[in-house]
């Protein structure tokens, strides 16, 4: 079984070059080719994420956890590329890794249309899913 989520996009070309520009998804279609509204799907690694700018398709702000490894050195690849957390001057866990108090350590990047994705490394611990 698998549980995709599916990103609300208001501009899905946008959003497009936003997770395969900046954060390591590879794009693996794109329905229709051109304009609005649109569906995408992506994938980094062989975890899979759509992309939806059809109006009955999730919502704006929502939050999705990604599970990695490093969140150390991802966090440094993803500024080179152009992330910005300026936008966010007040949320700590938006301006780089942190240590939270549950055992994880991770950070924030909120999406071009306000979705979060929540870069988690989990306790050493803790089973992977």
């Amino acid at each position: 079984m698998a549980i995709i989520p599916t990103v609300k996009s208001g501009d899905i070309d946008r959003s497009i070059a936003f997770y395969t520009g900046v954060l390591d998804f590879e794009l693996h279609g794109r329905w229709p080719d051109a304009g609005d509204p649109a569906f995408a799907t992506l994938t980094r690694g062989d975890d899979v994420l759509y992309l939806s700018s059809h109006s009955g398709d999730g919502v704006f702000g929502q939050a999705i956890v990604i599970d990695v490894r490093e969140v150390d050195t991802l966090f440094a690849t993803f500024r080179a590329r152009g992330l910005d957390p300026s936008g966010k001057p007040d949320s700590p866990v938006h301006q780089g890794p942190l240590d939270q108090t549950w055992g994880t350590r991770e950070f924030y990047i909120d999406d071009p249309d306000g979705n979060t994705l929540r870069f988690t490394r989990r306790p050493a611990n803790t089973p992977p899913p």
